[in-house]
């Protein structure tokens, strides 16, 4: 069974608040990021929340207490929880921060047959990404400070890549300027 990640607990200090809590067109990026899942097919979604601790309709709240300390950490208490449950048997993993992400983009990655699955935009890695259970230990073990699981992903040669430029956009929000400059299609 499949379960998806959003990680979203930073303090989004370069856009002078948590990112989770923009809204879009009316909606929450964090509620927009759970739907896509649920869209997707995807029924059990958890979110890591830290620097901003609220309430997120249709999925399962992390609370990271060292959100501070970057993605790692968020990572790694998120496949702690998801661990418990031994149905799970693949994790897919995208960031709150991407207005231009879609079910459709994450039903590629989770619909890919192998099993360390990355999203990419112009040929550049990205958001989702797919990691079989048997990986999430040692995830665990190499996510620190704000990189992730790239850590765990460097040098891999078992890493499938999936063009996702035509479902959806990579392009993170960081600054307000990033929000202004958003176009369409949302």
């Amino acid at each position: 069974m499949q379960v998806g990640i959003i990680l979203a607990a930073g303090s989004g200090s370069r856009m002078g608040g948590p990112k989770a809590t923009i809204e879009i067109a009316g909606e929450r990026l964090v509620d927009r990021a759970v739907r896509l899942f649920h869209d997707a097919g995807i029924r059990d979604v958890y979110v890591v929340l830290g620097a901003w601790q609220g309430y997120v309709p249709g999925a399962e709240i992390i609370i990271n207490p060292d959100w501070q300390t970057g993605m790692g950490s968020s990572l790694r208490v998120a496949l702690e929880a998801i661990l418990k449950n031994p149905d799970y048997s693949q994790v897919i993993i995208s960031l709150v921060d991407l207005p231009g992400m879609t079910s459709a983009a994450i039903r590629a990655v989770a619909g890919s047959a192998q099993e360390v699955v990355m999203g990419t935009f112009d040929g550049k890695p990205g958001h989702p990404v797919k990691f079989a259970r048997k990986y999430w230990k040692e995830i665990m073990e190499s996510a620190t400070g704000d990189f992730g699981a790239r850590n765990f992903l460097k040098g891999r040669d078992d890493v499938f890549y999936i063009s996702l430029d035509q479902l959806a956009t990579g392009k993170d929000i960081d600054t307000p300027e990033d929000l202004a400059g958003l176009t369409g299609g949302l």
